[in-house]
């Protein structure tokens, strides 16, 4: 195998591990939006504050793994694409990325830092209405995925 084969098949993999962090986030997106967030309002006052400590410990440990990986190899993606897969994608998926870890940071996060001292049904509320972009954004970046997937399997 010579050096550019060996070259494209690492590219190739890096578009796997990519889609595979993607889809593994878009499952997870939607559980924690259809299941997990409406449990929030089952679990009652005097148990919501360890409730959301845990929600967030263990929700953080599964989430550090995909988020990161599919921002490293998005930017990989971007700088060089499979043969046949479209760069302008690549960028597109690239700019989402940014804006869940955007939406995350500004959003997310704060308004679960709010709800660690306690329920609030308006910050509730605005936590599962603020999800909803999340939810949407990462259900586009995995139909750009599937498209660069199959961009790049489709190749003569």
């Amino acid at each position: 195998m010579g050096d550019w084969d060996r070259f494209a098949r690492g590219v190739e993999m890096i578009l796997l591990f990519h889609a595979a962090a993607t889809w593994a986030m878009v499952g997870l997106i939607w559980f924690v939006q259809l299941v997990h967030y409406p449990l929030f309002s089952s679990v009652g006052e005097s148990s919501f504050v360890a409730y959301e400590a845990r929600h967030t410990r263990a929700t953080t440990s599964v989430v550090a793994m995909f988020m990161p990986l599919e921002a490293v190899t998005g930017l990989w993606l971007v700088l060089g694409p499979p043969e046949g897969v479209e760069t302008g994608l690549a960028i597109v998926g690239l700019v989402l990325v940014g804006l869940l870890w955007l939406s995350t940071v500004a959003w997310q996060a704060p308004i679960h830092g709010k709800l660690s001292r306690g329920f609030d049904g308006r910050l509730y509320r605005l936590l599962v209405g603020s999800n909803w972009l999340r939810t949407i954004l990462w259900s586009v970046r995995g139909v750009i995925v599937l498209v660069m997937v199959s961009q790049a399997v489709t190749l003569p």
